[in-house]
């Protein structure tokens, strides 16, 4: 049997201090170093290939986002142990810098899910000529394999989209495939001149010399010395909670949500009102995660990894859906289109949709197994 490990936000156990948090600081600050100058070389040695598929600069790229990530957040969960006019200024910049470097990646990602699942719902080739993959990622696997992956171990049901009309779906497959293809290529060819332009703006000189500076030096209040980082971990902790607590995990209990498959099939553009608080769950599980990374140190394993590694990814998912069948959405509305093609996106947004409700039941699913005892 498996040794579990304490819970590290135990109040019966050993104070944290906040020399553990300057310490993790400090070290999430010197990857962000160490990926920026990864993409400086990258981008000289590949100077020939610098468009959104070279690989060394996006590799680079994903290590920036992920300290910035990390930084913005622990600012966030332990500012009450920082300096507050520093910490109010360097987060909403590392915010600003990781969603500029990830708008490219995204788009790339959505054209991929769409067209896979174009292609697999009309049995047609729906990736236009010489379409490839992003790089760093496989393709995106059928209903069935999400669920199957969203709890390991037990039975959750697939998200089973009715099949179409194959006849008329096949007419319009390729020419939204191709519609497609124009939008989101376009507006990743938008989200990579906009990041590249932010790499090189002063903004972002700033915020890296900001970055330098956290390497060496933490701005801790004079309360913080004899502070224990678990308070503040609670708290995230506690806001996760309660936000699930406010989810309609009855609903999602279900394989099947009527009432947002029906409110995705309006015309109306805006978000989908169901989603907004599946994603702030998304957000506060990230804070969740980060604020444990604090305090349990280089080298630590959380006993709770598995747990929120899978409701990570089933919310992710769900994000991933949520934004690919609002784009596919989106492109539906595009003036003068051929009925068939309108047909064929209407076909793969509510695809999406039941994408979308496959990740919440595997959320669901899980955690009813983590409340109920059952071994992570």
């Amino acid at each position: 049997m498996a040794q579990r490990h304490p819970d590290p936000t135990d109040p019966r156990g050993e104070p944290v201090p906040a020399d553990v948090l300057a310490d993790y600081l400090r070290g999430q600050a010197v990857e962000f170093l160490r990926a920026l100058r990864l993409h400086r070389e990258a981008g000289t040695q590949h100077a020939a290939a610098s468009g959104p598929d070279a690989g060394g600069p996006a590799d680079a790229v994903l290590a920036l986002r992920r300290a910035a990530r990390r930084i913005s957040g622990t600012l966030h969960t332990y500012q009450p142990l920082l300096d507050a006019d520093w910490a109010e200024a360097l987060r909403p910049e590392l915010a600003w810098l990781s969603g500029t470097l990830s708008r490219e990646h995204a788009c790339a990602l959505r054209l991929e899910r769409l067209l896979t699942t174009l292609h697999r719902l009309s049995g047609t080739p729906a990736r236009p000529p010489g379409h490839t993959a992003p790089a760093g990622r496989a393709s995106v696997p059928a209903p069935a394999a999400v669920a199957a992956n969203g709890a390991a171990g037990s039975a959750v049901p697939a998200a089973r989209t009715a099949l179409p009309d194959r006849g008329q779906l096949t007419v319009g497959a390729a020419r939204a495939g191709a519609l497609l293809d124009r939008r989101l290529t376009l507006a990743r060819t938008r989200a990579h001149s906009a990041a590249l332009q932010a790499l090189g703006s002063s903004r972002f000189h700033a915020v890296a010399d900001a970055v330098a500076l956290l390497a060496s030096e933490v701005p801790l209040r004079a309360a913080a010395a004899g502070a224990d980082l678990r308070a503040p971990a609670a708290a995230a902790e506690g806001r996760f909670t309660d936000a699930v607590t406010a989810l309609p995990l009855a609903t999602a209990g279900h394989p099947y949500n009527a009432q947002a498959l029906d409110q995705g099939l309006s015309p109306d553009p805006a978000p989908h009102p169901q989603d907004a608080p599946w994603l702030q769950v998304r957000l506060l599980l990230r804070l969740h995660r980060y604020a444990r990374e604090v305090l349990l140190g280089p080298g630590g394993t959380d006993p709770d990894e598995a747990w929120l590694s899978a409701a990570g990814q089933a919310l992710d998912r769900h994000r991933d859906a949520a934004e690919a069948a609002a784009a596919a959405a989106q492109a539906a509305r595009t003036p003068r289109i051929a009925p068939a093609t309108a047909y064929a996106l209407g076909v793969l947004h509510a695809a999406q949709r039941h994408e979308v409700e496959a990740a919440r039941y595997a959320f669901r699913h899980g955690r009813r197994r983590t409340a109920t005892g059952t071994p992570r």
